[in-house]
């Protein structure tokens, strides 16, 4: 980080402004106090180190400001201690990746004189939030001044603060300059060119990072489906004997891509330093709690909650409930199914244009349900996962992600089963494939990209006309600069962009060979989410905190699980088809044998080709081999040199 303005502490230490603190405006001063000093002491004593210095927020026309606004800093040892303690990966002198300590700093290739420009900003927040994490309760039994709002040895203050509302929010700074060249890179030239993945990840961080560089790969890997698939829509797409082709492509399409990015991730992540990053013993979430008891592997004070407890809220609570919303979507596609009988029928009867383009309404009526019915599904699926109170923000995740995943898929894709499978109609399939996908996808564009502009544009037109023209382009006061971003709206994380990807990924790999123009589609969805994502990190929303990743987690499997359903999918479409059928005149017996033989062959052969092609890119391996053996050779030599009483010139 470049260190350029600054301000000052109340005893006089100038600092970088990294990260912005809003307490409530009536918020109690012994409460302001205690938190401040909290975040002031040492490390050794309980607290985070940083430096503070109060900002006040600047009103608008009659309205005050609020003055319980504080930027957040440290000193330049102390990010640089701290870019140790979250373990940090540079390159080193050799070329390779390591951990960062401040003891062998000098070894590292970026590290020159005191080390100025060697972590980015993005980092040095990251390090700032990490120390603000870790701030928990000692003796306290209630916060200062809220006698009601209770504390117990272990507790997150900031957790603890945010929940009652005396801490409105916390998020990082945006860098003029940094944004400035990232946008004029990134979106503000429309071209077909690859996006600038190094300094998003310098900017955003690895897990948004890695994202976008997804979406790149996912909407460059459809090229292919769409290329073929617009002959084919054009000059077969009724002929539903030569889909078979197709489905073939696609099962092979589907395999490939998913292996590739692997790799492709892999070789990012290494270059970025998250892939040979050491996972540190993690943490409990903030959100966690519980009784107060010992840690038995680190020894440590912690909340400790009764595993059994959480397995019954889980299968007691939370299974049911998924199973109830299952049965409710399934309810309303037969309610849509009712619709669509009734619409034929009416424009059998009476064959009309008006009564041709009524047929197409149940699909987008069904569609924006779909859409509702998701997004309060997730609100409900959060609430559960936070009530069944996971130890671990992996574990968090990952049960949320199992919850959304499930009910998404059923919601999204039992109708085209059930349409394909049960009724066995391809033409009513192409069309409410066609429908759901352009509605979905219309739907999504409103609520991600325009609705967020709109509403922002909407709270302060004139505020926001500032952020677009000052954040970029000029130079503004540190008080006004941090006012235009509080108004800003909050990135909520990567989780509905991946779940969007992923339904997309279904559409094209599950049933696109029935419409071969599902690929082009989602290709003109992605290159438009790509502009649409960045203007919205850029000046939408507030700047996220940097959050470092080796992969796109639990998505890689979701997305593997889909393609494997995709195999299936595709075995039995092919099987359907009147010219494979045509084969099998007398047995359908036999049929049904050859495309379960054929569906297990190739989900062998799936299965095979993923563990034949390694994750890691072999000389990545090689790298990462090389740096293991190093280590444990400069192990040995250490403990022969304290063996033998010699000092250690290299410490």
């Amino acid at each position: 980080m470049k260190r350029g303005l600054s301000v000052s502490d109340s005893d006089g230490h100038a600092f970088t402004p990294l990260v912005v603190i809003e307490l409530a405006e009536d918020v109690k001063e012994e409460a302001v106090a205690w938190l401040l000093n909290r975040m002031k002491d040492r490390q050794q004593q309980g607290g985070a180190e940083l430096l503070v210095d109060q900002l006040p927020l600047e009103g608008q026309g009659d309205q005050k400001g609020n003055p319980n606004v504080f930027v957040v800093g440290a000193t330049w040892q102390r990010l640089l201690y701290g870019a140790e303690d979250v373990g940090l990966v540079k390159e080193f002198n050799d070329g390779s990746m390591r951990g960062f300590t401040y003891a062998n700093k000098d070894n590292f290739r970026d590290f020159h004189g005191d080390g100025d420009g060697f972590l980015s900003m993005a980092e040095c927040q990251y390090i700032v939030k990490h120390g603000l994490d870790i701030l928990r309760a000692k003796d306290e039994t209630h916060i200062p001044g809220y006698p009601q709002v209770k504390l117990y040895p272990g507790k997150s203050i900031i957790r603890r603060m945010q929940s009652k509302g005396i801490l409105l929010q916390i998020f990082p700074l945006h860098e003029k300059e940094g944004l400035k060249k990232l946008s004029l890179s990134w979106y503000r030239k429309v071209k077909l060119s690859y996006q600038p993945l190094d300094d998003i990840r310098q900017y955003f961080g690895e897990s948004l990072g890695l994202y976008f560089a997804f979406l790149e790969y996912f909407t460059f890997a459809l090229a292919p489906m769409a290329f073929i698939g617009i002959p084919y829509y054009l000059f077969a797409w009724e002929d539903y004997d030569k889909y078979v082709l197709f489905a073939v492509f696609n099962l092979v399409w589907s395999t490939v891509i998913l292996e590739v990015w692997k790799r492709y991730s892999a070789s990012l992540a290494y270059s970025w330093g998250t892939l040979s990053r050491k996972k540190a013993f993690e943490e409990p979430r903030p959100g966690f709690h519980g009784v107060l008891g010992l840690n038995p592997v680190t020894g440590r004070e912690e909340p400790i909650y009764p595993n059994a407890k959480r397995q019954l809220r889980i299968y007691l609570v939370s299974v049911p409930f998924v199973l109830f919303c299952l049965y409710l979507s399934l309810h309303v596609m037969m309610i849509y199914f009712d619709m669509e009988v009734w619409v034929m029928a009416l424009h059998d009867e009476e064959p009309t244009v008006g009564t041709g383009l009524l047929l197409f309404v149940p699909s987008i009526i069904y569609a924006v349900v779909i859409e509702a019915m998701n997004r309060l599904y997730r609100y409900a699926a959060e609430f559960l996962t936070e009530w069944e109170n996971h130890r671990l923000e992996s574990s968090y995740q990952n049960h949320l992600v199992l919850k959304v995943l499930v009910f998404n898929f059923l919601n999204c894709f039992a109708s085209l089963f059930y349409i394909a499978f049960v009724m066995q109609d391809m033409a009513l399939l192409r069309q409410s494939l066609a429908t759901l996908l352009i509605t979905s996808q219309i739907l999504n564009q409103i609520m991600e990209a325009f609705l967020p502009y709109w509403l922002q544009k909407r709270r302060n037109k004139k505020i926001h006309k500032r952020v677009r023209k000052t954040m970029v382009d000029q130079e503004l006061p540190l008080a006004e600069q941090v006012t235009l971003e509080a108004d800003m709206c909050t990135y909520l994380g990567t989780f509905d962009d991946y779940l969007e990807l992923f339904l997309l990924f279904g559409y094209v790999s599950l049933f696109s060979c029935v419409y071969p123009l599902a690929a082009v589609l989602v290709v003109l969805n992605n290159f438009t989410e790509v502009y649409s994502d960045a203007l919205k990190m850029c000046w939408v929303f507030k700047r996220p905190f940097s959050e470092p990743a080796a992969d796109i987690g639990v998505w890689q499997l979701a997305f593997e699980t889909m393609s494997v359903i995709s195999v299936v999918t595709n075995c039995a479409l092919i099987g359907m088809s009147p010219q494979v059928k045509a084969y099998f005149p007398e047995s359908e017996t036999q049929l049904i044998l050859l495309v379960v033989a054929v569906e297990h062959v190739l989900l062998a052969f799936k299965f095979i080709l993923a563990f034949v092609i390694p994750d890691i890119p072999k000389q990545i391996q090689i790298k990462l081999a090389r740096l293991e053996f190093q280590s444990m050779e400069a192990l040995k030599k250490r403990k022969m040199l304290e063996a033998s009483g010699t000092p250690n010139k290299s410490e």
